[in-house]
């Protein structure tokens, strides 16, 4: 069955039950670039690739030892509408994940419009070595009404190589917005579910520059991640597109995020 968007009851569908799908790639996105600013504001590793290397799936480095970050993302158009849409972040990180735990903290604005709609998002992560982490986290937790982003949850194992181009991967599992397809996907004919297994691969080309590809169990996307100075603090940037595959989704979507760091 197709999804026909200009009758009023698909219209409805799409205009209410869409933010679910589209907010939670958005988020994934501003979110991710937050750690890579942490990461180089806290100088948690030298020998590690600190720049974003992820366009919509998590990494398992996160914020620590009192960093703040904060970051804005967006996309367009949205999926299954001709509008851009978009999300900010704005978070915290306290522990150690050295000699115990991170804990990454974040509230999200979901209407940038309004300024109504705020969620909740954390992660706990570990460093198991210099160039490798474990995380479990968790996204969209609403904290108003109005909402329509379920919570996601999800684990991930990242992994670094150090040498003159670093190459840095991950892999993950979660549920909701790595597992559940929009019912404009279902309706399209391109079922309910996603694969629950997300990855991400990052390569950098040259300095404070990766080329990324990453599969968040919905889709696959491409981007550039590229870290900048700006008044001693870490500028975190990514332009990327989305949906490339005919798996969920009606078309490609360009992704663009921005975010910066600060250490307390």
């Amino acid at each position: 069955m197709k999804l026909h968007l200009n009758t009023n009851q698909n219209h409805s569908m799409s205009v209410i039950k869409l933010k679910k799908y589209v907010l939670p790639a958005l988020l994934g996105l501003s979110v991710l670039l937050m750690p890579h600013a942490a990461s180089a504001a806290s100088g948690t590793s030298r020998k590690l690739n600190k720049h974003a290397k992820s366009v919509t799936t998590p990494v398992a480095w996160g914020a620590s030892r009192g960093v703040v970050f904060m970051g804005i993302g967006g996309t367009l158009p949205s999926p299954y509408r001709t509008i851009p849409d978009g999300a900010a972040v704005f978070g915290i990180g306290v522990g150690d994940p050295v000699k115990n735990v991170g804990i990454q903290v974040g509230i999200t604005s979901l209407d940038l419009s309004e300024w109504k709609e705020y969620a909740l998002g954390f992660k706990l992560h570990k460093r198991l070595s210099e160039t490798s982490a474990i995380a479990v986290g968790g996204k969209h937790i609403m904290l108003t009404e109005g909402g329509d982003a379920d919570p996601s949850y999800y684990a991930v194992y990242s992994k670094g190589f150090p040498g003159e181009s670093d190459v840095h991967f991950s892999i993950g599992v979660g549920n909701g917005r790595y597992s559940d397809k929009s019912p404009a996907d279902f309706y399209s004919g391109k079922g309910r579910h996603g694969t629950y297994v997300f990855g991400n691969v990052s390569y950098e080309v040259f300095d404070a520059c990766n080329v990324i590809v990453d599969w968040n169990g919905l889709n696959l996307n491409a981007g550039i991640g590229k870290t900048f100075t700006v008044f001693n603090m870490p500028v975190s940037t990514i332009v990327g597109l989305a949906d490339l595959t005919d798996y969920s989704g009606d078309r490609i979507r360009l992704v663009v995020g921005v975010g910066t760091a600060f250490k307390l």
